[in-house]
């Protein structure tokens, strides 16, 4: 039931309102002065006030003004018997909802409350969403207890009430995403869009259209004008996922953008300006990207305003519990209902600690919805976990060469055996890939190809290099 407060000096008035929005299914409360109704919104949320604008001590415009400050999703209706436009134009620049003019009309009364009250509902279910996105997006959400995990939230903290350009560094699925929404979330900007778009997921074609709209006619099928993406988030974040995927033609246009915060549309010859704080990301070393000249390098200085690397899992396997555990609470929360499973068993938990996650916390979400979504006893299991998961935990070297003790061993070729051995698994497990197999043992691309070649291994890897 929607509730009202009524705010008159005129018993009659409070009384008749009173009995007609009840036989209209409102909860009404009724005040006989302005100070009367400021103690009273202060105590519960109403849907809608209707206050009367002269009252002796303290007038209708005092309570627009209190409820302005503390209660601001509240629509204000003003009443009057003083039909000024001068009292009106006050009333409704100070935030008036709308007036009405004494003596009213009851139909009219009830068109305008039922309007009001809608406006309030909406504006709740915002307030709320936004807090729930600012909730989701705390920096508490990215889970992470090792030092240099926490050494980014740190730093993140920092950054997110400036104004500065940042630039996300980190591979794919380490929660570049994450970090940008909780940047935007916890700044000055939380309140207006965040609006975001994967430079390498849409074609060239479109995507300068896309970012800075364009102007009707200025290419085969602009029928009309559109505004782009940068101009429609003004104001707020805007982030550049894959930054390094954008098209030379399109990065001569973002530098423009951070330079002069301005933009032109497609076909377009005036500059239009915009506010926005660009966060970028990318999972590529732009240094080098630079210098293969398929970067520019003024953008890249641009962007790197204030740079946050965010960690692979494989660097930081304390972490894997924890953040295990978060996705077992989310996922068991959707999926199970009433019959909801206990916890991750230490077997499978060794498993999951003991992979190397080229895919980052990503492919552990998705690795543990899957357990948990299978899993049919009271603990996730390994049985419930991945193939190559659990070929990758039993391919871990269980024994050694055997040391004869009646004569020396030749311990390097022995390990330079191992070694081979372990290459090989990687190359079968990655498909001779080099890249995948260097990331399952946490080496570099350079070290992986050294080591194929010492041990010969050519014939064993694929054409990714």
């Amino acid at each position: 039931m929607s509730s009202i407060l009524v705010v008159d000096n005129e018993k009659n008035i409070c009384d008749f309102l009173s009995i007609l929005l009840e036989d209209e299914g409102y909860s009404v409360k009724t005040a006989r002065n302005g100070i009367e109704a400021v103690k009273l919104l202060r105590l519960e949320d109403f849907d809608a006030i209707l206050t009367d604008i002269q009252m002796p001590r303290s007038n209708g415009l005092d309570v627009l003004n209190a409820v302005t400050r503390e209660r601001p999703n509240t629509p204000v209706i003003m009443m009057t018997a003083f039909a000024s436009a001068e009292t009106a134009v006050q009333a409704m620049k100070t935030g008036a909802f709308d007036y009405v003019t004494k003596p009213f009309k009851n139909e009219d009364i009830k068109l305008i409350l039922k309007n009001a009250v809608e406006k309030k509902r909406l504006a709740d279910e915002n307030t709320q969403l936004k807090l729930a996105l600012k909730d989701k997006y705390e920096f508490s959400n990215i889970i992470g207890k090792s030092a240099v995990m926490q050494k980014v939230f740190q730093y993140i903290s920092k950054v997110a009430t400036s104004n500065a350009t940042v630039l996300i560094l980190g591979e794919s699925g380490t929660g570049k995403e994450l970090v940008a929404k909780a940047l935007h979330y916890n700044s000055p900007r939380r309140d207006f869009s965040f609006i975001s778009i994967n430079c390498g997921a849409v074609p060239e074609a479109l995507l300068e259209s896309e970012l800075f709209g364009h102007e009707k006619g200025a290419f085969t099928g602009a029928d009309s004008t559109k505004i782009g993406l940068m101009e429609t988030s003004s104001g707020g974040t805007f982030f550049l996922d894959e930054v390094a995927e954008a098209p030379l033609s399109v990065q001569v246009k973002l530098l423009r953008v951070l330079q002069e915060m301005e933009i032109v549309r497609v076909g377009g010859t005036h500059p239009i300006k915009v506010d926005l704080r660009i966060v970028a990301a990318t999972n590529r070393n732009l240094e080098s990207s630079v210098k293969d000249k398929t970067f520019r390098e003024d953008l890249y200085y641009r962007l790197k305003v204030v740079p946050i690397e965010l960690p692979a899992l494989r660097t930081r396997p304390e972490d894997i519990p924890f953040l295990a555990d978060h996705f077992f609470q989310k996922f068991n929360a959707q999926h199970k209902g009433g019959a909801k499973i206990e916890g991750i068993d230490s077997e499978a938990m060794k498993i999951l600690e003991q992979y190397s996650w080229p895919g980052n916390v990503r492919e552990l979400e998705n690795v543990v919805e899957r357990a948990v979504v299978l899993e049919t006893s009271d603990l996730i299991t390994p049985a419930s976990l991945p193939d190559d998961i659990k070929d990758t935990h039993s391919s871990t070297i269980t024994s050694l060469p055997q040391i004869e003790t009646d004569g020396p061993i030749d311990l390097e070729n022995t390990m330079d055996e191992i070694e081979k051995s372990i290459l090989l698994k990687a190359l079968s497990k990655s498909d001779g890939m080099i890249n995948k197999a260097a990331k399952m043992l946490n080496l570099s691309f350079r070290s992986m190809r050294y080591r194929v070649k010492k041990h010969q291994l050519k014939g064993k890897v694929q054409i990714d290099e």
